[in-house]
């Protein structure tokens, strides 16, 4: 990507980071599983790397964004069964097609309006504030540094 500068990363995470917390004690979910708690965990893991990985490419060309696509009718919400279910089917006649859920995306990876921004979380094509801890810039780099080890790759 810096070979072919000026370039873009874009990440899809979602509104649900709010609700999450990067727990080093127990960050697989080894001592304690909730589908939930480990959709935001994962959710608030991706705008922290996004944010770091931003300051890391800082001055290279290279720019690193986020975003909440919109609450998008997809397979995700087929999933759960019984009363959830039809909760779930029933929300998905209020939610945005696919076409919808990609306008945020390929705004980020194409317009001139954001040429140049990195580091930033958006919803619909605007920039917006993100969660208080994705803006924690120690724990994103311990995020970073763990990620390194669980992975076995280096910087």
């Amino acid at each position: 990507m810096k070979a072919t500068a000026p370039s873009r990363l874009v990440e899809v995470s979602s509104i649900a980071h709010y609700n999450g917390h990067i727990d080093f004690d127990d960050l697989q979910g080894e001592k304690g599983y909730g589908g939930w708690r480990a959709y935001s965990q994962a959710k608030l893991a991706q705008v922290l790397f996004t944010y770091e990985l931003a300051r890391r490419l800082k001055g290279t060309g290279v720019t690193a964004n986020c975003l909440h696509p919109g609450a998008v009718a997809t397979n995700i919400w087929s999933r759960p069964l019984g009363r959830a279910g039809f909760i779930m089917k029933l929300l998905r006649l209020f939610m945005m097609g696919p076409e919808g859920g990609a306008k945020t995306p390929i705004y980020l990876a194409s317009s001139p309006d954001v040429e140049g921004v990195s580091g930033k979380y958006f919803t619909n094509k605007k920039e917006k504030e993100s969660s208080k801890e994705s803006n924690d810039e120690q724990v994103a780099r311990r995020l970073w540094l763990v990620s390194e080890e669980l992975t076995g790759l280096p910087e």
